[in-house]
């Protein structure tokens, strides 16, 4: 009788056991993901969050997906506060060279960083300040299931090299990553860009006949630090070309935009030709605003400067 006692308790305490277990590597499991993904994680909350805020808002007010209305300027005007207090309190976020923002249309070339925090800041800044800015994304964002009409007309998205022309066309800024979603994974503290064979953007600026403006951001690769580029992770991607590599962060380093000279419409220039003008002219202004390799320590201590000083 005894026997069986102990048995059962033994029983009974291998049972709570396995139970415990099994609901803790899940969780553990689960913390270990967040980590991995938490920037991006941070972005996608953000943006959920908006369209969620943004179907309310619409049936609050009973509108119509016609961004030209009052009240969606509003509510974009509102997302662009929101953007703009998140770059000054984490990043102490500031642009440099705003007199090289041309009064009319022009395409903005940016190099991309392990998150698009400092463009997103950015175009939120212009919306405030000066005047919408349309943006081109990872065609990763058109796969949602649901609403991307919507948040395309809220945030300024152009999703075709036709819309980019029209839009540059009708006197709008453009901004495009050429390196995308490559150039988010597979960059590092070196800064180098990773472009490939790209140059739709150089024809989309030819075909509208619009100076290019050259962008950079110091300390962008510190303020979010990718890791994973390793061959399996490559392997993914290149097949998928839709894989995130893991990156930790955010990390409150400074952060300061730089807008170079424009590169002025030329008729005799070809794609090509110009595609190299861009990356020469992005690579100046990373030579000249950012220590190569980008140490985090450094980017942190610049939230501390009283003054910056051109190099």
């Amino acid at each position: 009788m005894t026997t069986d006692i102990t048995n059962s308790a033994f029983l009974q305490e291998y049972v709570i056991c396995a139970y415990q277990n099994y609901t803790l590597y899940p969780l553990i499991l689960l913390m270990i993901v967040v980590l991995m993904y938490f920037p991006y994680i941070l972005l996608s909350f953000f943006f959920s969050s908006s369209l969620i805020f943004s179907f309310i808002y619409k049936k609050i007010y009973n509108l119509q997906e016609d961004i030209a209305h009052e009240k969606w300027n509003r509510l974009a005007y509102w997302y662009s506060v929101f953007l703009n207090i998140f770059g000054k309190l984490v990043h102490g976020y500031e642009i440099c060279g705003t007199e090289n923002l041309p009064e009319g249309p022009g395409l903005v070339v940016y190099y991309h960083g392990s998150t698009p925090i400092d463009y997103m800041c950015f175009v939120s800044r212009l919306n405030i300040t000066r005047t919408r800015c349309f943006s081109v994304i990872d065609r990763l964002f058109y796969i949602l299931p649901v609403g991307v009409k919507l948040m395309k007309k809220i945030w300024n998205l152009c999703e075709t090299r036709e819309e980019c022309v029209e839009t540059l066309k009708k006197g709008y800024l453009v901004g495009i990553a050429p390196g995308g979603l490559r150039e988010q994974n597979y960059g590092d503290n070196t800064y180098r860009l990773i472009w490939g064979k790209r140059k739709g953007f150089a024809q989309v600026a030819i075909d509208a006949k619009v100076p290019v403006i050259p962008v950079f951001t110091q300390n962008i690769r510190e303020a979010n630090r990718t890791y994973g580029n390793i061959w399996p992770m490559r392997w993914l991607y290149e097949r998928a070309r839709f894989i995130i590599f893991p990156a930790f962060g955010p990390i409150p380093v400074k952060l300061r935009t730089h807008i170079g000279e424009p590169i002025p419409y030329d008729p005799n220039t070809t794609a090509d030709e110009l595609v190299v003008k861009v990356k020469t002219a992005i690579e100046a202004l990373r030579d000249k605003h950012q220590k190569i390799p980008g140490s985090i320590r450094t980017a942190l201590w610049e939230r501390f400067e009283t003054h910056h000083k051109a190099k």
